[in-house]
């Protein structure tokens, strides 16, 4: 009997989500934002909270937000309620993609009015959650995060697979199951990177990454053990096991 062992499946971010976030022409450098794609969110104060006033401002083609002050990595105190525009949201999401959305930083301008020139407040923040409607994925929700050049902030960096392409394990008919698509990092707020490669281009059949195989800049500090495989919670290489059996990755086993 022929038990079939290729039961790993690569999952990639689209290489043209990671080309429309950085500038390439400095291959040896860390990833950072291209300034190409900065912009700044524009937003009105908000007085009060709650359903009925949440639902009136979707209706009006508003994203009911807050910004809170950073407080070791998390939000804490120094809540401004506001309102964003929905297009605005669903243009850069759609733009970027939800994850990268959330590991980018942008200029805030609160303003009296959407079409005034009264600033109310101008602050750099990054989007902390984002909340999206389970059919249309509209916007519902955004919390956003104070992020001065000296805070420490906890981010979920996107994973992006590179080397696949030569991957001596892939060659040799293997496939990837890549179920986990970010990694938390306590990051300086001028370091947050776009994203995070893992060069696939030495994984042979059998082994794994783990979390300290990151190449990530110095400053960046790793929030789970280094240790630990990357993935889901466990691992990018997870090998799948049958039912009844559970045998370290082959390509094929025979069983007569």
């Amino acid at each position: 009997m022929l038990l079939q062992r290729r039961c790993l499946q690569l999952r990639r971010y689209a290489q043209s989500a990671a080309a429309a976030l950085v500038d390439d022409s400095d291959q040896d450098s860390f990833p950072r934002p291209d300034p190409k794609y900065d912009e700044t969110i524009l937003a009105v104060p908000r007085l009060t909270s709650g359903k009925s006033i949440a639902a009136k401002e979707r209706k009006a083609g508003r994203v009911p937000s807050i910004i809170f002050e950073q407080e070791d990595g998390q939000y804490g105190g120094n809540k401004r309620l506001i309102s964003v525009r929905t297009n605005q949201i669903r243009k850069l999401v759609n733009q970027l993609g939800r994850s990268f959305f959330l590991s980018r930083l942008y200029n805030l301008e609160v303003r009296s009015d959407f079409d005034s020139d009264d600033v109310v407040e101008r602050v750099r923040v990054l989007p902390r959650l984002l909340q999206l409607h389970s059919s249309t994925d509209a916007p519902l929700n955004v919390t956003f995060i104070r992020a001065p050049s000296d805070a420490l902030l906890k981010v979920e960096i996107p994973l992006v697979f590179i080397g696949d392409d030569i991957s001596p394990g892939l060659k040799k008919g293997a496939y990837l199951n890549t179920i986990n698509r970010t990694v938390k990092f306590l990051c300086p707020a001028d370091v947050i990177p776009p994203y995070i490669e893992v060069d696939l281009s030495e994984l042979d059949v059998g082994q794994k990454l783990v979390m300290g195989d990151l190449k990530v800049h110095p400053t960046l500090k790793l929030i789970q053990s280094k240790d630990e495989p990357i993935s889901y919670g466990t691992s990018i290489l997870n090998v799948c096991k049958q039912s009844l059996l559970a045998y370290q990755f082959n390509d094929i086993i025979e069983e007569q």
